[in-house]
């Protein structure tokens, strides 16, 4: 794990370097489809790369974006009408069931299925109608790290051509380079507050919400920790009330309208006594971990990355082998 996500800075270096007529020819058909709402279809750590998506494309795109129900199509067998629509369907490994279900129900029903994976020879790349490979290259660990890093960057890509975004498309050319500073940041003083914590909520907003998901995940799989991720807008409709002293809370930020509501909340939390690390803010009572301020549309990308090197210590730290999760597989094949 620690490695793979050491080398997503040349995954990211790579995939730039490669494919960017085909990319622009590809923001050119979206362009020319104007679909009418964009539907995702992932799993794990691919769903929290398409919840970054969904922001994306609603606030660059403007089209609607939903995540759909796998189980829908795979397990009520339930057709549904996605006319003029288009399906971004996100899988490391492109063969799970009921992705392909999901993908194939979708496209009879005549929707435009578009597939990122890191296996170009997948029966989901096979059964789309545009495809982005990812080309992460091998990836061993149970956790996927560069795989989901590759997504992003090839999300953000897909959006600045669709959108013939060019400061978007410049801020890109500059991501591989950042991401190599965002992985040398010390992150080890929240290993004193999470060495024996059993639970902790992980807060982000808006762009940043799906990297608070992934980094909950990976807390969860490879330390053991009981992390749930939340909005910090959702946070206060129930899950506000368990935070207390022994219950952490990472924060998230990123350098939009949603960062004066993070610190906001970060200064109450402490106020609280409840133990506070935040990332790509500032706040008075937090344990405050370094970022790099960037554009927000890629400071998801590097705060995860940041939050990898952090996580894989501190499975390390709990005892754990960060490399092989118990009871769980590389691929995950749900009907």
């Amino acid at each position: 794990m620690f490695e793979e996500a050491a080398d997503a800075s040349n995954a990211v270096r790579a995939q730039l370097q490669h494919g960017s007529a085909a990319m622009r020819a590809l923001g050119a058909k979206l362009r020319q489809l104007n679909p009418r709402a964009v539907i995702t279809c992932a799993r794990g750590s691919s769903d929290h790369a398409a919840t970054y998506a969904k922001y994306l494309i609603e606030t660059h795109a403007q089209v609607l974006t939903a995540s759909a129900a796998p189980s829908v199509s795979s397990v009520y067998g339930i057709p549904q009408d996605v006319r003029g629509c288009l399906v971004l369907a996100i899988s490391q490994s492109g063969r799970s069931p009921d992705l392909l279900s999901s993908v194939a129900s979708a496209k009879a029903s005549g929707a435009t299925i578009l597939a990122l994976s890191n296996s170009a020879d997948s029966p989901l790349m096979a059964a789309a109608d545009f495809v982005i490979e990812l080309n992460a290259g091998p990836e061993k660990s149970v956790a996927a790290t560069k795989s989901y890093l590759a997504s992003l960057a090839a999300i953000a890509r897909l959006i600045a051509a669709w959108t013939e975004d060019a400061k978007l498309n410049a801020a890109l050319a500059e991501l591989p380079d950042l991401m190599d500073r965002s992985w040398a940041l010390d992150w080890s003083a929240a290993l004193p507050e999470l060495q024996s914590a059993e639970n902790l909520y992980v807060v982000g907003r808006g762009l940043g919400l799906g990297a608070a998901q992934e980094v909950a995940l990976k807390c969860k799989e490879t330390c053991g920790i009981h992390a749930e991720a939340f909005s910090s807008a959702e946070l206060r409709h129930g899950p506000y009330t368990l935070l207390r002293k022994g219950f952490p809370a990472l924060l998230l930020a990123q350098r939009d309208g949603t960062r004066s509501g993070i610190e906001a909340l970060a200064i109450e939390l402490g106020r609280r006594g409840v133990p506070v690390l935040l990332a790509g803010a500032n706040a008075a009572g937090s344990i405050v971990l370094p970022a790099i301020d960037v554009a927000a549309e890629l400071a998801p990308i590097l705060l995860v990355q940041s939050a990898y090197r952090m996580i894989a210590s501190l499975a390390v730290r709990r005892g754990l082998d960060p490399d092989r999760p118990p009871h769980l597989h590389k691929i995950t094949e749900t009907v």
